[in-house]
Protein backbone atom coordinates (compact mmCIF):
# COMPACT_ATOMS: atom_id res chain seq x y z
CA UNK A 1 0.00 0.00 0.00
CA UNK A 2 1.05 3.35 -1.31
CA UNK A 3 0.36 5.81 1.79
CA UNK A 4 0.94 9.61 1.27
CA UNK A 5 3.68 11.38 2.96
CA UNK A 6 0.62 13.34 5.26
CA UNK A 7 -2.76 12.72 4.82
CA UNK A 8 -5.53 15.33 5.78
CA UNK A 9 -9.16 14.92 6.45
CA UNK A 10 -11.52 18.72 5.61
CA UNK A 11 -14.76 17.91 6.33
CA UNK A 12 -17.52 19.98 4.20
CA UNK A 13 -15.00 20.74 2.25
CA UNK A 14 -16.83 20.61 -1.58
CA UNK A 15 -17.10 24.28 -1.34
CA UNK A 16 -15.92 27.85 0.14
CA UNK A 17 -13.15 28.08 2.61
CA UNK A 18 -12.89 24.27 2.86
CA UNK A 19 -12.66 23.51 -0.66
CA UNK A 20 -9.61 26.27 -0.63
CA UNK A 21 -8.30 24.86 2.85
CA UNK A 22 -8.26 21.59 0.64
CA UNK A 23 -6.96 23.15 -2.39
CA UNK A 24 -3.66 25.12 0.58
CA UNK A 25 -2.93 22.02 2.00
CA UNK A 26 -2.44 20.10 -1.32
CA UNK A 27 -0.34 22.99 -2.59
CA UNK A 28 1.92 22.38 0.46
CA UNK A 29 2.08 18.83 -0.51
CA UNK A 30 -0.60 17.20 1.66
CA UNK A 31 -2.91 14.31 0.00
CA UNK A 32 -6.19 15.58 1.15
CA UNK A 33 -9.40 14.13 1.83
CA UNK A 34 -12.53 15.90 1.06
CA UNK A 35 -15.59 15.46 3.20
CA UNK A 36 -18.53 16.37 1.40
CA UNK A 37 -22.17 15.32 2.59
CA UNK A 38 -23.36 15.20 -0.84
CA UNK A 39 -20.91 12.74 -2.55
CA UNK A 40 -21.58 14.44 -6.25
CA UNK A 41 -20.51 17.37 -5.29
CA UNK A 42 -17.40 15.64 -3.17
CA UNK A 43 -16.23 14.26 -6.99
CA UNK A 44 -16.63 18.17 -8.57
CA UNK A 45 -14.85 18.83 -5.76
CA UNK A 46 -12.02 16.20 -6.46
CA UNK A 47 -11.97 16.64 -10.77
CA UNK A 48 -11.67 20.52 -10.24
CA UNK A 49 -8.47 20.37 -8.03
CA UNK A 50 -7.41 17.10 -9.71
CA UNK A 51 -6.94 19.69 -13.08
CA UNK A 52 -4.45 21.54 -11.23
CA UNK A 53 -2.64 19.00 -10.46
CA UNK A 54 -3.46 18.12 -6.80
CA UNK A 55 -3.27 14.56 -5.01
CA UNK A 56 -6.90 14.79 -3.61
CA UNK A 57 -9.56 12.17 -3.17
CA UNK A 58 -13.84 12.25 -1.61
CA UNK A 59 -15.40 10.35 0.98
CA UNK A 60 -19.41 11.17 1.93
CA UNK A 61 -19.51 12.49 5.42
CA UNK A 62 -22.65 13.73 6.44
CA UNK A 63 -21.95 14.83 10.36
CA UNK A 64 -25.48 14.10 11.03
CA UNK A 65 -25.79 10.77 10.03
CA UNK A 66 -23.15 8.94 12.51
CA UNK A 67 -23.22 5.45 9.87
CA UNK A 68 -21.53 7.87 7.38
CA UNK A 69 -18.54 8.64 9.80
CA UNK A 70 -17.92 5.41 10.87
CA UNK A 71 -18.10 4.24 7.46
CA UNK A 72 -15.37 6.79 6.40
CA UNK A 73 -12.74 4.27 4.86
CA UNK A 74 -9.64 5.97 5.74
CA UNK A 75 -8.51 3.28 8.46
CA UNK A 76 -8.42 0.79 5.76
CA UNK A 77 -7.11 2.67 3.53
CA UNK A 78 -4.47 4.46 4.78
CA UNK A 79 -4.54 3.23 8.46
CA UNK A 80 -3.65 7.02 9.90
CA UNK A 81 -4.53 10.52 9.96
CA UNK A 82 -2.16 13.29 10.21
CA UNK A 83 -4.27 16.50 10.30
CA UNK A 84 -8.23 17.13 10.83
CA UNK A 85 -9.85 20.37 10.15
CA UNK A 86 -13.49 20.08 11.39
CA UNK A 87 -14.64 22.74 8.87
CA UNK A 88 -18.07 21.35 8.41
CA UNK A 89 -21.05 23.59 9.70
CA UNK A 90 -24.15 25.24 9.23
CA UNK A 91 -26.11 28.43 10.12
CA UNK A 92 -30.00 28.42 9.70
CA UNK A 93 -32.50 31.21 8.76
CA UNK A 94 -34.52 30.36 12.23
CA UNK A 95 -31.78 31.18 14.04
CA UNK A 96 -31.51 34.75 16.23
CA UNK A 97 -31.39 36.31 19.66
CA UNK A 98 -33.19 33.96 22.50
CA UNK A 99 -35.94 35.94 22.50
CA UNK A 100 -36.64 35.00 19.42
CA UNK A 101 -35.04 32.05 18.03
CA UNK A 102 -36.23 28.79 17.51
CA UNK A 103 -35.42 26.00 19.56
CA UNK A 104 -35.07 24.03 16.66
CA UNK A 105 -33.08 25.66 14.74
CA UNK A 106 -30.50 25.72 17.52
CA UNK A 107 -31.10 21.78 17.82
CA UNK A 108 -30.23 21.74 13.96
CA UNK A 109 -27.06 23.94 14.36
CA UNK A 110 -25.91 22.14 17.59
CA UNK A 111 -26.29 18.96 15.92
CA UNK A 112 -24.19 19.38 13.01
CA UNK A 113 -21.62 22.26 14.33
CA UNK A 114 -21.04 20.41 17.45
CA UNK A 115 -22.23 17.19 18.40
CA UNK A 116 -21.21 15.89 14.83
CA UNK A 117 -17.91 17.66 14.91
CA UNK A 118 -17.55 15.43 18.31
CA UNK A 119 -18.47 12.33 16.23
CA UNK A 120 -16.15 12.91 13.94
CA UNK A 121 -13.23 13.96 16.00
CA UNK A 122 -13.72 10.88 18.29
CA UNK A 123 -13.93 8.80 14.88
CA UNK A 124 -10.41 9.52 14.29
CA UNK A 125 -8.74 9.95 17.18
CA UNK A 126 -7.67 6.30 16.38
CA UNK A 127 -5.91 7.18 13.61
CA UNK A 128 -4.69 10.69 14.64
CA UNK A 129 -2.84 8.57 17.41
CA UNK A 130 -0.90 6.69 14.95
CA UNK A 131 0.23 9.80 12.85
CA UNK A 132 3.87 11.14 14.11
CA UNK A 133 2.90 15.11 14.88
CA UNK A 134 -1.08 14.77 14.20
CA UNK A 135 -3.05 18.47 13.87
CA UNK A 136 -6.24 19.08 14.97
CA UNK A 137 -8.34 22.12 13.58
CA UNK A 138 -11.33 23.68 14.88
CA UNK A 139 -12.76 26.31 12.63
CA UNK A 140 -14.37 28.02 15.57
CA UNK A 141 -15.52 31.88 15.20
CA UNK A 142 -15.10 35.23 17.37
CA UNK A 143 -19.01 34.69 17.32
CA UNK A 144 -18.03 31.82 19.92
CA UNK A 145 -16.19 33.96 22.22
CA UNK A 146 -18.15 34.42 25.54
CA UNK A 147 -15.78 37.48 26.32
CA UNK A 148 -16.15 39.31 22.93
CA UNK A 149 -20.16 38.51 23.51
CA UNK A 150 -20.03 40.03 26.56
CA UNK A 151 -18.09 42.93 26.15
CA UNK A 152 -20.62 46.36 24.56
CA UNK A 153 -17.72 47.78 23.12
CA UNK A 154 -17.38 44.45 20.82
CA UNK A 155 -18.54 44.54 17.49
CA UNK A 156 -19.48 40.67 18.54
CA UNK A 157 -22.35 42.14 21.12
CA UNK A 158 -24.95 42.52 18.80
CA UNK A 159 -24.87 39.41 16.89
CA UNK A 160 -26.80 37.53 18.46
CA UNK A 161 -27.40 34.37 16.88
CA UNK A 162 -27.98 32.18 19.88
CA UNK A 163 -27.46 28.92 17.88
CA UNK A 164 -24.75 29.56 15.72
CA UNK A 165 -22.70 31.52 18.72
CA UNK A 166 -23.79 28.69 21.02
CA UNK A 167 -22.40 25.74 18.76
CA UNK A 168 -19.13 27.85 18.10
CA UNK A 169 -18.32 28.04 22.34
CA UNK A 170 -19.00 24.72 22.63
CA UNK A 171 -16.47 23.90 19.56
CA UNK A 172 -14.04 25.62 21.66
CA UNK A 173 -15.14 23.68 24.86
CA UNK A 174 -14.02 20.80 22.81
CA UNK A 175 -10.79 22.19 22.12
CA UNK A 176 -9.79 23.03 25.43
CA UNK A 177 -10.91 19.50 27.00
CA UNK A 178 -9.31 17.74 23.99
CA UNK A 179 -5.92 19.38 24.46
CA UNK A 180 -6.13 18.56 28.32
CA UNK A 181 -7.28 14.90 27.35
CA UNK A 182 -4.35 14.78 24.67
CA UNK A 183 -1.78 15.92 26.77
CA UNK A 184 1.65 14.48 26.43
CA UNK A 185 0.41 12.69 23.08
CA UNK A 186 1.66 13.86 19.40
CA UNK A 187 -1.44 15.45 19.23
CA UNK A 188 -2.22 18.89 19.38
CA UNK A 189 -5.87 20.50 18.66
CA UNK A 190 -6.47 24.34 18.48
CA UNK A 191 -9.57 26.28 17.32
CA UNK A 192 -9.20 29.09 14.42
CA UNK A 193 -11.32 31.90 13.51
CA UNK A 194 -10.58 32.33 9.92
CA UNK A 195 -11.85 35.70 9.71
CA UNK A 196 -15.74 36.93 7.92
CA UNK A 197 -15.40 35.07 5.19
CA UNK A 198 -17.30 35.84 2.03
CA UNK A 199 -18.77 32.18 1.76
CA UNK A 200 -22.31 30.66 0.49
CA UNK A 201 -22.78 30.38 4.57
CA UNK A 202 -22.94 34.58 5.37
CA UNK A 203 -24.85 35.41 1.57
CA UNK A 204 -21.09 36.12 0.43
CA UNK A 205 -21.44 38.99 2.99
CA UNK A 206 -18.08 38.88 4.64
CA UNK A 207 -14.94 40.91 3.91
CA UNK A 208 -11.92 38.60 3.09
CA UNK A 209 -12.04 36.12 0.13
CA UNK A 210 -11.92 32.23 0.96
CA UNK A 211 -7.97 32.17 0.35
CA UNK A 212 -7.61 34.85 2.92
CA UNK A 213 -9.61 33.14 5.11
CA UNK A 214 -7.87 29.68 4.58
CA UNK A 215 -4.31 31.09 5.36
CA UNK A 216 -4.95 31.03 9.02
CA UNK A 217 -6.43 26.95 9.77
CA UNK A 218 -3.59 25.84 7.00
CA UNK A 219 -1.05 27.97 9.17
CA UNK A 220 -2.32 25.88 12.26
CA UNK A 221 -2.81 22.30 10.25
CA UNK A 222 1.00 22.62 9.06
CA UNK A 223 2.54 23.67 12.58
CA UNK A 224 5.92 22.09 13.23
CA UNK A 225 7.54 20.50 16.07
CA UNK A 226 7.51 22.38 19.63
CA UNK A 227 4.35 24.07 18.16
CA UNK A 228 1.08 25.38 20.54
CA UNK A 229 -1.75 23.48 21.44
CA UNK A 230 -5.07 24.84 23.20
CA UNK A 231 -5.01 28.24 21.74
CA UNK A 232 -8.30 30.32 19.97
CA UNK A 233 -6.78 32.18 17.27
CA UNK A 234 -7.87 34.79 14.74
CA UNK A 235 -5.82 36.42 11.77
CA UNK A 236 -5.80 39.83 14.41
CA UNK A 237 -3.87 37.17 16.79
CA UNK A 238 -4.85 35.25 20.25
CA UNK A 239 -8.56 35.13 20.93
CA UNK A 240 -10.15 35.30 24.38
CA UNK A 241 -12.42 32.38 24.98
Amino acid sequence: MNVPQRIALVTGANKGIGLEIARQLSWAGVFVIIGARDAARGQEAVAALLTQGLSVQTVSLDLTDHATIAAAGISEEYGRLDILINNAGIVDAQDGPPTLTSADAVRRIMETNFIGTLAVTQAMLPLLHNSAAARIVNLSSSLGSLTLNGDPASPYYSAQLLGYNASKAALNMLTVQLTQALRGTRILVNSVSPGYVKTDLNGHSGDITVEEGARLPVEYALLGQNAVSGQFVAPEGPTPW
